[in-house]
């Protein structure tokens, strides 16, 4: 680890001015690029005290041994530059796109002397117009089909048309009217060239003018009575018309705008834009971004613009670029773009209407994109395995966590204090095995001690099960396996590929389920940071249990914090451990947020004592506390009903009266398993692990 002072430079060397820096480690290879309106100013920051910057730019200073600066005129140039050198040394500490796939352009290559229409794919080539991306290639094809008819310009290879010249005879497709053959010379290179331009304007969304011009010429052909003409007229603009409609109306004609919004979390962001041309949506592409170095909305959309319109041709440029937050400072981001369009362009948030209505469809794309992309990496057996290692080599364990446990406090400003503790086995949720607890010892915003207590019962129950079960092996058994819900299948055997299953050979109860905490973790995360987990640690010491590790994962910085650490354990960015533990953590936070709400929202639902006259707020807490349940108070005699503290004859028999007329709610009944959740609010033992708490 480099300390910066020694590389830092002298305030005086470094100029007062627009430019770009690199930062290089000691190997001489770039690890970070930036720009700045002063560099004296940006560079300044870097060279502060360690503790007060962002774990991820403390690892980059720390990781570089010199730095150094080129100085341009202004914002924009250094933009560009920026993007330049972003290109050439791909730093490890910028961000990093990753395209999900190669998406299909409709390309008419200009740069020929008989222009042709083909979908393309990869890199783009001087002197074709592309059209795109599209989603499918096959949509591609379905529009150049329609338009062919207006359009007649060659879709051949050059081998084809080779060939077709050779012989005098053109292919399929110049016989049924879809290609003015120029290979046999029914048409010029000039003409083929003017037809070929003629579709590049309608696909550019130029289509109301043309359109016009077709019915005019099918109007005067039917007043001079040239119905055939007429009819192949008609049958033309069809075909436009049908070629439109493929793409959904959702603006006015004259709109030209590239729409682009970002999903994000700590670890990654997923960009998706929509290209508006003409008023239609031509197409849409996106990508997901690792997010390496500390970066905002603004910043995202900033490199998302250099990474779209970076190698672009300048008409690529719309006229609009409408984005969910602006770039800081935005107006060298404006001035790049309107170099590169060669006109003034707008880039903006759209604030109502239409085009706000349509950002917000393409922020749910970029959404479900980034869901998408989730879903695959944490399914993926080579990427767990991956994650489980980095998590083992960053928190000193002797072996991997083939079962985490995670635990989160919830509660709403001190009430209805809650927690949950979710269970992860060989990198993927196991829900059966989730459980809710309900704070018993004291009500309060304090979660430290929260933390405590669940940790406690939990480990005690872990104790007590262990101890009714006597000895038993940890070792996968050759005959059961458990599923997610808990049943067994008994003389399965293990086939060649069968993954080992960490859920065999553990304790069961009469019915052949697993033990609710006769399993130990391997690995216990808390969320939060070095006070929780000093809390958890305390718990487990106080039990005499030594082999279970103990982590925190802290939300805003994302820092792992182990006990009696001074420091927090920084994983990368790109880290597959870290990305674990963090879904980890958020499923923790859901779960317990869940069942926080649930427990709020039954609270305040109605109660039968709510109508009893001169029966307060204190007195109904007094008695659902000594019955323990409103069943057990409706089955109370009036006698029982006064051995409450504060409560009195009259007001006893006006309870009673109460509760004699009002119909006894229906019970709840576990949709998991069909049974009956008890009036008293404890769940029955074989309640499901969704809706299963700590008794």
């Amino acid at each position: 680890m480099a300390d910066p002072s020694s590389y830092r430079p002298k305030p005086g060397q470094i100029p007062d001015s627009p430019g770009v820096y690199k930062f290089r480690d000691e190997h001489g290879r770039v690890i970070y690029v930036g720009k700045a309106k002063s560099l004296r100013q940006r560079l300044a920051n870097y060279f502060q005290d360690l503790a007060g910057l962002h774990p991820r730019t403390r690892t980059m200073v720390t990781t570089a041994a010199s730095v150094e600066w080129t100085v341009v005129t202004t914002e924009v140039e250094a933009l560009q530059l920026e993007y330049t050198w972003i290109k050439e040394f791909d730093p490890r500490f910028n961000v990093k796109y990753r395209d999900d796939k190669s998406y299909p352009y409709l390309a008419v290559t200009l740069n020929e002397e008989f222009p042709r229409v083909q979908v393309m794919r990869g890199a783009k080539k001087k002197g074709v117009r592309y059209f795109g991306p599209y989603g499918h290639a096959w949509a591609i094809r379905e529009t150049v089909d329609l338009l062919l008819r207006v359009f007649p310009v060659r879709t051949c290879s050059a081998g084809v048309f080779k060939r077709s010249a050779q012989i005098g005879r053109p292919c399929l497709l110049g016989y049924i009217g879809k290609c003015a053959a120029p290979c046999v010379g029914r048409i010029s290179a000039e003409e083929h060239h003017e037809l070929a331009e003629e579709f590049c304007d309608f696909m550019a969304g130029r289509t109301g003018a043309y359109i016009r011009r077709l019915e005019r010429g099918m109007q005067e052909a039917a007043e001079e009575m040239e119905y055939e003409r007429a009819a192949r007229l008609r049958d033309d603009i069809g075909a436009l018309k049908r070629a439109m409609e493929k793409s959904a109306v959702v603006l006015a004609d004259a709109t030209d705008a590239d729409l682009i919004a970002v999903a994000e979390d700590e670890l990654e962001a997923a960009v998706q834009i929509f290209h508006v041309r003409g008023g239609r949506v031509r197409g849409q592409r996106g990508w997901v971004t690792d997010k390496v170095e500390a970066v905002t909305t603004g910043d995202l959309v900033e490199h998302a613009l250099q990474q779209l319109y970076g190698e672009e041709r300048g008409d690529a440029v719309p006229k609009e670029v409408l984005v969910p937050a602006l770039p800081e400072p935005v107006d060298p981001v404006a001035q790049w773009l309107t170099g590169r369009r060669g006109s003034q362009v707008s880039l903006r948030i759209p604030q109502r209407g239409d085009k706000k209505d349509l950002m917000a469809t393409v922020a749910r794309n970029a959404q479900q994109a980034l869901g998408l992309h989730k879903t695959k990496r944490a399914s993926d057996l080579t990427t767990r395995s991956r994650a489980l290692e980095e998590i083992a080599g960053a928190l000193g364990l002797d072996s991997v966590p083939l079962r985490i446990e995670c635990f989160d406090i919830s509660h709403l400003q001190g009430d209805d204090v809650v927690a949950s503790m979710v269970v992860f086995e060989d990198g993927l949720a196991r829900k059966s095995e989730y459980r809710r607890f309900q704070i018993k010892t004291f009500q309060g915003q304090d979660d430290v001690r929260s933390m405590h207590e669940v940790i406690g019962r939990r480990f005690k129950r872990y104790l007590q099960e262990k101890q009714k079960a006597g000895e038993w092996t940890e070792e996968p058994a050759d005959d059961v396996r458990v599923d997610d819900n808990g049943a067994t299948a008994s003389t399965v055997a293990a086939g060649p590929d069968d993954e080992p299953d960490p859920m065999a050979g553990r304790p069961t109860d009469e019915d052949g389920r697993p033990k609710r905490f006769a399993y130990p973790p391997q690995l216990v995360v808390v969320d939060g940071g070095a006070p929780q987990v000093a809390a958890a640690r305390r718990a487990l010491d106080e039990l005499g249990i030594d082999d279970v590790a103990v982590c925190g994962l802290a939300k805003r910085l994302e820092e792992v914090w182990l006990p009696e650490d001074d420091d927090p354990v920084v994983l990368p960015r790109s880290s597959e451990g870290l990305y674990l533990l963090q879904r980890v953590r958020d499923e923790a936070h859901r779960f317990a947020l869940a069942y926080q709400r649930s427990k709020r929202t039954k609270r305040l639902k109605s109660s039968p004592l709510d109508t009893v006259a001169g029966l307060g707020d204190t007195r109904r807490q007094a008695l659902l506390k000594h019955f323990g349940s409103l069943k057990k108070l409706r089955a109370a005699t009036i006698d029982e009903i006064c051995e409450v503290p504060g409560v009195g004859r009259k007001t006893a028999e006006t309870v009673a009266a109460a509760l004699a007329g009002a119909a006894p709610s229906a019970p709840a009944v576990n949709t998991a398993t069909g049974e009956i959740i008890e009036d008293d609010g404890a769940p029955p033992a074989a309640l499901s692990a969704e809706r299963g708490q700590d008794r």
